[in-house]
């Protein structure tokens, strides 16, 4: 057999050896061989022993000659054109002495502050107001007002105003719709007199919307959809300026609906419009105040459970408010439920669990439009994607589109991970949770917190373990865990964040949709729920050109004949989706 040889042509029995290897270093009174070391003294240079001097220089020696000395020091030719520093060629004494810092005894002239010293200082003054860890205790007895005097709301903390303000401002560079409405209808003021009372995520996003509908002559008074969704600063941001808001993050669902009662429950302030997303905040007034629910002008709606709720009452006889669905416009279901979901699944999943989702076995329940961004995003990363479906139309896209499928029952054994994107109720229920195996992550991307059965987990027998914000452990008697996001609720909005700019495109709508219902002649719309009108969908759809630069191709005369329709549209007739 060939002798072995490295890169440089020689083999390992030609590299030169030193006569001995160098001796093991010893710590002060240390005895070798019966014999005392002694140290240097502490500015005495250490030459290096003539034996560890050949050791070093035999490890030099067969090194590829392109390689340059790490030390920094000239290379020099030794023997067959190897290469070593030239300190180790002569022997040399190495100096090792002691650097110690020198530190200027005077403070720095704080006239030439740096620009690092004031991020610094800008986020160190941020870190202790805006803090994770502050106090997980409720607002609502602990009396706060604004600069001007203001005391009509409930929040974390009045004081994360300034970092809201810029969060909000930042927003608006990504809700170009929003602005050019701004713009376009401020003079007219379409909305004077309305008293819009609104129950969403409030956050930036919102934040551009409220301050849009402000701008447009409305008064607003909000309050939050989602426990989980707030963002602090924005909260605070919006009270500053005047806005009645009663939201903070991390709400217990008893802070929920007294929010939504102090919302309402103002009595020098009846709401005559109502924006909501989930229907809770038009079945408290329902409910409670059913006096203040028939003197409402009109509902805006924008979620599938809401919508459904609106449906039932209206089937029963007991819709006597106009309400417009949002929910089901073109805008909604192909820009936010689409691909808001799809960039933001992966987001949620990363931040709470840093999973990997190549080769992981993932439920999606519900093939809808966020059913199928859920999915898209998935399969793009490798994780073997199932589908469960009631829609057989629904059903059939998804085996188009390469998914299998199949009943929960089927494949929850195996699966990695089960998200619930339905709308629905009790989808996944305890006989689901039981056959999981250890492990597996639950979530939900819908937009209640009822697609999960969590009632039945919370049981004697049954033990729940916090891990972190918005992950929780439940085990069962024989040790198996199951991963819980977010207790259930919407996993994007509670654990990360969602696209701007497609979130713009709904806000945008929203306004219009506002706009249309309040400013409508009396008797257009009856005491029913109504599609929001193809017209509106396209022109919010053209408000967001201008950030693609894309430019649209106008119908000749001849071609408007042929299909029929205006040349500045509708493009599509209202029962489109």
């Amino acid at each position: 057999m060939a002798e072995e040889r490295d890169q440089t042509g020689a083999s390992w029995g030609d590299l030169p050896q030193p006569d001995e290897y160098p001796e093991p270093h010893l710590e002060d009174g240390a005895v070798l061989n019966g014999e005392a070391k002694e140290k240097p003294t502490k500015h005495e240079p250490v030459k290096c022993k003539l034996n560890l001097l050949q050791m070093l220089k035999a490890t030099e020696s067969w090194s590829p000659p392109q390689s340059r000395d790490r030390y920094g020091a000239e290379k020099s030719e030794v023997g067959t054109g190897e290469l070593v520093p030239e300190a180790l060629k002569t022997g040399m004494q190495i100096q090792f002495t002691e650097q110690k810092p020198k530190f200027n005894k005077h403070s720095a002239n704080t006239s030439c502050r740096s620009p690092a010293g004031s991020i610094s200082q800008s986020i160190d003054s941020y870190s202790s107001v805006c803090s994770e860890s502050e106090d997980e205790s409720s607002p609502r007895d602990k009396p706060q007002k604004t600069s001007k005097g203001l005391s009509d709301f409930c929040i974390k903390n009045i004081k994360q105003a300034e970092f809201g303000r810029r969060e909000i401002e930042a927003a608006q560079q990504e809700m170009p719709a929003l602005m050019v409405l701004r713009k376009r209808a401020c003079g007219e003021k379409p909305l004077a007199g309305a008293k819009v009372m609104g129950c969403t995520h409030v956050t930036s996003q919102t934040a551009v919307l409220i301050e849009t509908l402000s701008v447009l002559g409305a008064q607003c008074r909000w309050a939050a959809c989602n426990i989980f969704s707030t963002q602090n600063t924005v909260a605070a941001a919006l009270a500053e300026r005047g806005t009645s808001v009663f939201a903070w993050r991390g709400e217990s669902e008893e802070d929920f609906w007294w929010c939504i009662d102090r919302c309402v429950g103002a009595e020098t302030w009846q709401p005559n419009m109502i924006l909501d997303d989930g229907g809770d905040l038009t079945h408290w007034i329902y409910k409670k105040h059913p006096d203040l629910f028939k003197k409402i002008i009109g509902i805006v709606e924008e979620s599938v459970t809401g919508i459904y709720r609106l449906y039932q009452l209206s089937k029963a006889g007991k819709l006597c408010v106009p309400a417009m669905n949002v929910n089901d416009s073109v805008t909604k279901q192909k820009f936010e439920n689409l691909y808001c979901c799809k960039e933001s699944i992966l987001d949620g999943l990363k931040r709470t669990t840093d999973i990997m989702f190549g080769g992981k076995q993932v439920v999606v329940c519900g093939y809808g439009e966020v059913g199928k961004g859920c999915c898209a995003a998935l399969k793009a990363l490798s994780a073997v994607v199932y589908v469960t479906e009631v829609d057989p139309i629904c059903a059939v896209q998804a085996c188009m589109d390469g998914f299998r499928v199949i009943q929960l029952r089927e494949v929850v054994r195996q699966a990695d991970m089960v998200i619930t994107c339905t709308g629905n109720k009790n989808v996944v229920e305890r006989e689901h949770l039981d056959r999981m195996k250890s492990g597996c992550i639950v979530c939900n991307m819908g937009h209640c917190s009822t697609e999960i059965d969590l009632l039945s987990l919370r049981t004697a027998e049954l033990r729940w373990e916090r891990v972190k914000p918005k992950v929780d452990h439940v085990i069962w008697p024989d040790g198996k865990r199951i991963v819980l996001l977010a207790e259930g609720r919407l996993l994007n909005l509670s654990c990360s964040t969602v696209p701007l700019f497609v979130i713009s495109v709904t806000a945008t709508t929203q306004a219009l949709a506002l706009i249309e219902l309040y400013s409508a002649p009396e008797g257009r719309y009856k005491q029913d729920v109504y599609l929001l009108p193809k017209k509106m969908d396209e022109y919010v759809a053209s408000l967001h050109l201008q950030t693609f630069d894309a430019h649209l191709t106008e119908l000749t005369d001849e071609q408007t004949k042929y299909l029929g329709i205006s040349k500045h549209g509708p493009f599509k007739s209202n029962y489109y989706k």
